[in-house]
């Protein structure tokens, strides 16, 4: 604690280290939290997440809650499966988000992988947008849109033959 002014300000650590159970430990700095102030559907109160990369899986970032260790939700970068992704993201998501210029922010979508990821969908209907500045989230259904919630993700062979799942 440091003390300025008569005034006591609490400082925030460094970096802390979190042993998460799905990905093990992991370290990080409080400017990687994003901090997700309408929740996410189907996790309204959860919201404090970072976004993990792991070397196993190099194709997804999962959203890994700090307000409950055992949520985490995969998703992707939309744009590096679908070449004609092009989203309009609704007016009310740039304001609320404080989202100055496109390089502000990233854009995720969940991935919805089904029991032994023998099939796997992408919500493309929902992005959730992610302010590099400002480190505030949230998941964003397009209006009016006709993209879908659960896109197939494109298959490529493997040197056996059979089909594998992109970057899994």
């Amino acid at each position: 604690m440091l003390m300025m002014n008569d005034v006591t300000v609490q400082s925030m650590p460094e970096s802390t280290t979190i042993d998460f159970p799905r990905f093990g430990t992991f370290t990080f700095s409080p400017t990687d939290v994003f901090e997700f102030t309408w929740g996410l559907p189907g996790f309204p109160k959860l919201h404090r997440w970072i976004a993990l990369t792991i070397d196993t899986q190099p194709s997804f970032i999962w959203l890994q809650s700090l307000d409950d260790l055992n949520v985490a939700i995969p998703t992707a970068d939309p744009y590096a499966i679908f070449d004609d992704y092009t989203p309009r993201v609704p007016a009310y998501a740039v304001e609320s988000l404080g989202i100055a210029q496109p390089t502000d922010f990233a854009t995720l979508c969940v991935v919805i992988v089904s029991a032994n990821a023998e099939e796997m969908s992408m919500n493309l209907f929902a992005p959730i947008l992610l302010n590099l500045k400002n480190h505030r989230g949230r998941q964003v259904p397009l209006d009016g849109s006709s993209y879908p919630v659960r896109m197939p993700l494109p298959r490529k062979a493997s040197a056996g033959g059979s089909a594998a799942a992109q970057g899994a």
